[in-house]
């Protein structure tokens, strides 16, 4: 689990209903209207700008921001190491059957040993891996355009509570349940919108950008193995990846 989303959102709601319940009783700011308007009326305004299957694998794909499986690039480059080593002293097919943690890298062995030409495995695996970068931008532009439609349907609520209001100055009665639907709804499109989707969305863009990495480094690992390169040739190019702190001493 990806603790500092974890963390993170706990922390920015148990802050948010720990004000609530410093403010008097909780049940206050539940309000079914409001909540019906913010949150169903955002989804389906959503929904209607992509595609349902898009849609639907947002909720999918948005898994990864609590999720932290992405290889580590140091652990990673060990492993490809050895990898070439292997490769080099009984060639590419002593790398038949041979079991990987990251499964973009196992396909590209297989692609190895099934003797693919370095063009076909180079267009192969770029194609996946641009592939993914997509899916993850949808996924990420879902969860950014929940965040701006959130406050909007806050404020259709609003209005609405508003004109129920003015058109029930008569009875006193119904002013406090429309100027509560009118209050709520603002309340919980700015909480959806700033608390959950918006972090969301961000988190998205952040694992997209380190997987097009691992991605790219695997490529590069993988073309250099075909090409016979020497695995210490491989590790010091394949370090360039890391961040400088990260790399070996004798790398720099």
């Amino acid at each position: 689990m990806d603790l500092a989303t974890i963390v993170g959102l706990i922390g920015a709601f148990g802050l948010i209903i720990a004000t609530m319940l410093m403010s008097g009783d909780l049940g206050m700011f539940m309000n079914v209207p409001s909540l019906v308007i913010v949150f169903g009326g955002s989804l389906f305004a959503v929904m209607a700008k992509f595609g349902l299957g898009q849609f639907l694998g947002a909720a999918k794909v948005a898994g990864k921001s609590f999720s932290s499986k992405l290889s580590d690039p140091g652990e990673l480059i060990d492993e490809i190491v050895e990898l070439a080593d292997t490769a080099r002293k009984g060639g590419l097919l002593a790398l038949e059957g041979k079991e990987v943690g990251n499964e973009f890298l196992q396909r590209g062995i297989q692609l190895l040993v099934d003797g693919h030409d370095p063009e076909v495995v180079k267009a192969l695996l770029s194609k996946d891996r641009t592939l993914a970068e997509e899916r993850h931008e949808t996924a990420a532009k879902i969860f950014s355009s929940l965040a701006a439609m959130a406050p909007a349907m806050g404020m259709i609520g609003t209005l609405i509570g508003l004109v129920a209001m003015l058109a029930n100055m008569d009875d006193p009665k119904s002013i406090g349940p429309a100027m509560a639907v009118a209050l709520l709804t603002t309340l919980y499109g700015a909480v959806l919108a700033n608390a959950f989707c918006e972090p969301v969305a961000d988190k998205l863009k952040l694992r997209a950008g380190e997987e097009a990495m691992v991605k790219s480094l695997i490529l590069d690992a993988l073309l250099a193995i075909q090409g016979g390169q020497n695995p210490r040739v491989i590790d010091t190019m394949l370090r360039t990846y890391l961040p400088e702190g990260k790399r070996d001493v004798t790398e720099e």
